[in-house]
């Protein structure tokens, strides 16, 4: 049987571009920022955000999720709220061009990954802070971060995001949701969809799964529908999607298909997208008990 990969099928020319390219908007985010200043994250400067994204001496995440998919995926997952903690405290005094340069030296180590490793290590399982996903998959999910923290940026002062790099965000989102309810055994999928095209994914039980790109105005079957920035924040929680969902802001289409997601979150509640899949949980039902819940949020 051929096993899908998801994004990770699609090659790392196609990956590598992605993600670098979030990298460098980000790094030109950090470059206009003012680190002192807070963002949106409660106890966060943007000092904060860029030290937790960056690698240091104390933590190179890359290198450890290679070396573990070299081994066969066997580690144990991170807690990831642990390790931002002692990296912000470790370095939350670092002076500007030490962040820059540990942001650039997190780049790099993304660069020389798709330069140097080989290709069959790509679709190898590593044990992410959601579970076992490819390799390429958690590369990609780079973008994801980047994205997001982009947008918190944004609240510091930064330049916003470029779409292209939302929409890589997006792709991250679609690729690890889709991997994870292949994990579990389901067969379902979504499409995440914004004004500009968005992604969509299939999984299939042992046979993987898959994502592909959607056209412009484009929104089959089972969807979540916003513009990009608010479909990030509200997969990460920065917005709520029910506010979002009652102001219609945020739109869902076909809540029953969605709901055939939700276990995930239970698995994995740190999940990228789990405020979403929620959301479906806890809006199921009758007319009048979803409203009444949207009044209560």
């Amino acid at each position: 049987m051929t096993i899908d990969h998801g994004m990770a099928d699609a090659g790392r020319d196609v990956v590598g571009a992605m993600v670098l390219g979030a990298w460098d908007a980000f790094l030109d985010q950090a470059a206009a920022v003012d680190l002192g200043r807070a963002t949106r994250l409660p106890g966060w400067r943007a000092q904060e955000v860029c030290v937790h994204l960056g690698a240091w001496p104390d933590r190179t995440a890359l290198a450890g999720l290679v070396a573990d998919a070299r081994a066969g995926g066997t580690g144990e997952p991170a807690d990831p709220d642990a390790s931002n903690a002692r990296v912000t405290a470790a370095h939350r005094d670092a002076d500007r061009a030490t962040v820059l340069s540990a942001l650039r030296a997190a780049r790099e180590a993304t660069e020389r990954y798709l330069a140097d490793e080989p290709v069959e290590l790509d679709t190898a399982p590593t044990v992410s802070t959601v579970g076992r996903l490819p390799m390429l998959s958690v590369v990609l999910g780079q973008a994801y971060e980047l994205a997001v923290h982009g947008l918190d940026l944004v609240s510091a002062g930064a330049p916003a995001p470029p779409a292209a790099v939302l929409q890589s965000g997006i792709a991250a989102l679609a690729d690890v949701t889709g991997a994870l309810a292949a994990a579990q055994g389901i067969t379902a999928g979504a499409a995440l969809a914004t004004p500009d095209g968005g992604w969509a994914f299939a999984a299939a039980d042992a046979a993987g799964w898959t994502v592909r790109r959607l056209a412009a105005g484009e929104v089959p079957g089972t969807a979540v529908e916003a513009p990009a920035d608010l479909l990030l924040d509200a997969a990460s929680g920065r917005v709520n999607p029910v506010v979002a969902l009652a102001r219609r802001r945020l739109r869902v289409h076909e809540l029953t298909g969605l709901m055939q997601l939700a276990p995930i979150v239970q698995s994995a509640p740190g999940i990228p997208g789990g405020p979403i899949l929620q959301l479906a949980a806890r809006t199921l039902g009758t007319t009048g008990g979803l409203l009444g819940r949207l009044r209560r949020g």
